[in-house]
């Protein structure tokens, strides 16, 4: 108690007197027969004892957040002089009278101690920041930095600031007012400036590409001088921090706010001026619309560079995956995706800007077909059917076919000679399912295919016209068909009392969907929408064909269709300008699962279609949507398929429903869908083999146990079909029965269970009775899997790789199936890993072949 208080450490004396304590204790014991030592610790022991009563006391005034106010505080309150000076003892204090103060000590000194607990807590977080600095990395060619701000320091401001506000509520606060007050400005004014600036950065790199265009500059030479004010006080914002990259010591500037402020409104007034700018682009060329801005400013600014609009051409047209421009830009061809080739008539320059051009060619590319139509339909009856498919695009032999149809089906109801013509197209039927069985390339392939499958449809209609003895053409059964007129040198398509002008829209060479009853009557009820000016309203489970019978009926129109997949995340404006893209460009929209867009979002839409299709009624050129003079086409059209069955479905308002005509789609006729698909790839015994195809999803999905990954479905049908189509054409030695089973097998097989593959397995054996399989010889395959595998360091198990049969993991490579996508079914994780580890350097082998050595990653 002699030694200076000062010196005293309060959190240890606790500690120590307790140690001495036991030690004297054990001491006595230990020393009884040395009486004089055990008389030593017996009075330590009571000196202890006497001291025991003071440790509170000391702890309290050596708490170390006591500081002099506190001090100070104590000596006005009891009279004794406190102030912690080398000389004062703790016996001075007591002989003072300290401990009769000691409740008033105690609580001076835990006021101390949870002001030093919130002293060293603010000091804490100010010591922390002094070492965070901003990230700066290089962008791009620019000569200037961007920032990057780690997702750490964004929660470690945000928690900052919720302690620095928890603080400034505690009672205790006003010794350290000044300084909270200080530090949680300092912090909301670095999240402020953080936020801002990472908003400004954002825009500044979506607007720098743009606007280091010359031909954007030329064309918005007000916005592009406010973009380089913004970008001189940018650039020098960024220098500063690049010099000086610590946070705390950049951020917290007002100076830096007030600079950010003005970056951004400046880009705010550019981005207003960029969209203006689009927006008068899209009213010119519509088809723009169904771009988004970035990819239309993508070819904005390469105005100059008229190829630069190539990759986005399959957007803005139906089927237009490129032109040709020759040497001097002259516009020569147009290619669809599947490598057709049309020549344009008359050839064509791109002379004006882009959205003025496009529209040239739009124009071009409907008197290229309009005249090709002509010249094909001039011939159709001098040349032998088998010759005339093939000199035209797939296209033009489909329409021309029909309107060729139409026309003969006409004259034999009017001279009674309809059965006549019966027989002719039975013949030119089976002139096309020679060519199909012949050589021919991938163009010839797509287009007899199609062909096929209409003309089968053009048959059952005429017989039916026979089984009916139909002997007027305003009979039902033959006006409620598609029905195709060239007049006055147009084409128009009629159904029931509706006729439309056919679109001339390129199509290119796709497939066309097969026709059933249950398309017929879609059909129907979807073109007596179109002449009310209603839209249609397909609705049904999934699988039944809604979205694609609206696609193909915009196909026999040759009208751009715009498939839009609708989500809750959907809002009327990005509707809106949707809207008017179509309304411009005259196309149909098909969204698919309109009803899973928000209930207050379809009040809009519904006021939004109910205006275009006002203005259609009403037979307008030009008319108001959202305050905006739009131009009108009237073949524009909106579409909705919905699936009510799942949910999380919005039911349809009134005002919506009243716009769109209802059609109830049930499940297809499988059987007849496989039956004509069979036969536009052709199979002989089309019939026959359909039925086994369909009959096998029927069973198995009867019998088989239910996964997530199985489907029994028409997409599978349709899948096995296209297989059953490629191995036909690959593999000649096989026949019709054998090419169906190999196909159900690599289509499905990967994909089963081990004890569904034995359900399966049976199902085939009965439906394909005593017919010998055959497996394909996969040859430099299961070479290279083999070398693959030693590369591995993996072994063949139980001779498993011969032969490559559908039950192997190697099968996976085998499948020539569209977008094969499989799920590997196994218990032991590495063997599937391994698996797939084997096949893929064996893929990229076999396509590096061949494609002569270049390599197709």
């Amino acid at each position: 108690m002699d030694n200076p208080l000062m010196n005293v450490d309060g959190s240890q004396i606790d500690i120590l007197v307790t140690d001495m304590y036991r030690v004297m204790t054990r001491a006595i014991r230990t020393f009884q027969e040395f009486p004089k030592v055990q008389a030593i610790a017996i009075a330590i022991k009571e000196q202890i004892d006497e001291f025991k009563p003071y440790i509170g006391l000391i702890q309290a005034l050596r708490e170390p957040g006591m500081k002099d106010r506190h001090f100070e505080q104590l000596s006005a309150q009891t009279g004794i002089q406190m102030a912690l000076k080398p000389a004062i003892t703790f016996k001075s204090l007591l002989i003072l009278g300290i401990q009769e103060f000691e409740e008033l000590v105690k609580i001076v000194a835990d006021i101390a101690a949870k002001e030093y607990a919130t002293e060293r807590t603010l000091n804490k977080m100010i010591e922390e920041w002094e070492m965070i600095v901003l990230e700066l990395l290089p962008y791009k060619t620019t000569g200037t930095y961007i920032i990057k701000v780690a997702e750490e320091v964004i929660m470690l401001l945000e928690n900052h600031i919720l302690s620095v506000q928890q603080l400034a509520f505690s009672p205790l606060k006003t010794v350290f007012e000044d300084e909270i007050n200080e530090w949680e400005r300092k912090l909301k004014l670095t999240q402020e400036v953080l936020i801002l600036w990472m908003e400004v950065q954002r825009n500044w790199m979506y607007l720098e590409p743009i606007f280091t265009s010359e031909d954007i500059n030329v064309q918005l030479p007000v916005e592009t001088r406010k973009y380089n004010a913004m970008e001189r006080n940018w650039r020098r914002i960024i220098k500063n921090a690049y010099e000086n990259p610590y946070i705390m010591k950049i951020c917290p500037d007002n100076s830096l706010l007030e600079s950010l402020k003005e970056c951004q409104s400046l880009l705010e007034v550019v981005q207003k001026g960029l969209s203006n700018y689009v927006e008068v682009k899209r009213k010119i060329f519509p088809r723009f619309y169904f771009l988004s801005d970035d990819e239309l400013l993508e070819i904005l600014a390469q105005a100059k560079k008229v190829q630069a609009v190539q990759p986005h051409l399959r957007k803005c047209f139906e089927n237009i995956q490129e032109v040709r421009f020759e040497e001097d830009l002259q516009i020569t061809r147009m290619y669809s995706a599947e490598r057709e080739e049309v020549m344009l008539h008359p050839p064509m320059y791109p002379v004006r800007t882009v959205e003025y051009w496009l529209g040239d060619l739009e124009t071009v590319m409907r008197n290229t077909l309009r005249k090709i139509i002509e010249d094909a339909l001039s011939v159709i009856k001098e040349i032998p059917r088998k010759i005339w498919v093939y000199m035209w695009p797939g296209q033009v032999a489909l329409c021309c076919g029909q309107t060729y149809w139409t026309a003969q089906v006409e004259n034999g109801i009017r001279t009674k000679t309809l059965s006549n013509y019966y027989q002719e197209l039975l013949g030119h039927m089976d002139d096309l399912r020679e060519l199909v069985r012949g050589p021919q390339t991938e163009i010839q392939r797509l287009t007899l295919e199609a062909v096929i499958t209409i003309e089968v449809h053009a048959r059952d209609v005429l017989y039916k016209l026979l089984q009916e003895k139909v002997t007027n053409v305003n009979d039902f059964d033959w006006i409620s068909q598609l029905r195709y007129y060239w007049i006055n040198d147009d084409l128009k398509v009629r159904a029931v009392n509706a006729e439309f002008p056919y679109g001339y829209e390129y199509l290119g060479n796709t497939g066309r969907l097969v026709i059933t009853p249950l398309t017929d009557r879609c059909y129907l009820t979807l073109t007596g929408a179109l002449h009310l000016k209603f839209g249609g309203a397909p609705a049904g489970p999934a699988g039944t064909g809604k979205t694609e019978t609206t696609k193909d009926l915009a196909k026999a129109f040759a009208i751009q269709c715009v498939v839009f997949n609708c989500s809750d995340q959907l809002d009327f404006m990005s509707m809106g300008k949707f809207f008017k893209g179509l309304a411009s460009a005259g196309a149909w929209a098909c969204f698919d699962e309109f009803n899973r867009i928000d209930i207050e979002v379809l009040s809009v839409i519904a006021q939004q279609i109910m205006t275009i299709q006002q203005a259609q009624q009403m037979r307008m050129d030009k008319f108001i949507f959202e305050a905006d003079e739009i131009v009108l086409k009237p073949s524009c059209a909106v579409f909705i398929t919905m699936n009510p069955g799942y949910a999380g479905r919005t039911e349809l308002p009134d005002n919506l429903k009243a716009l769109f005509r209802p059609v109830a789609m049930m499940v297809p006729d499988y059987a007849l869908i496989a039956e004509i698909s069979l036969f536009s790839y052709g199979f002989s015994e089309a019939k026959s083999l359909a039925g086994k195809i369909t009959t096998t999803f029927k069973l198995s999905s009867e019998q088989l146990s239910t996964q997530d990954h199985y489907d029994f479905g028409m997409r599978a049908v349709k899948t096995v079909i296209a297989v059953a189509g490629n191995l036909k054409r690959e593999q000649k030695d096989l026949n019709e029965q054998q090419i169906c089973l190999l196909a159900l097998r690599d289509v499905n097989v990967p994909k089963f269970l081990k004890d569904d593959l034995l359900l399966f397995n049976g199902i085939v054996s009965d439906l394909f009775p005593r017919l010998e399989e055959k497996y394909v010889d996969y040859g430099i395959l299961e070479t290279e899997i083999r070398a693959a595998i030693v590369k591995n360091n993996l072994e063949e198990v139980d001779g498993r790789l011969l032969p490559l049969r559908s039950d192997d993991p190697t099968y996976l490579s085998s499948v020539s199936i569209p977008k094969p996508i499989y799920p590997l079914g196994s218990r032991v994780v590495c063997a599937r890993y391994d698996a797939v580890r084997s096949l893929s350097p064996v893929s990229r082998g076999l396509t590096h072949e061949a494609h002569g050595g270049l390599s197709a990653d």
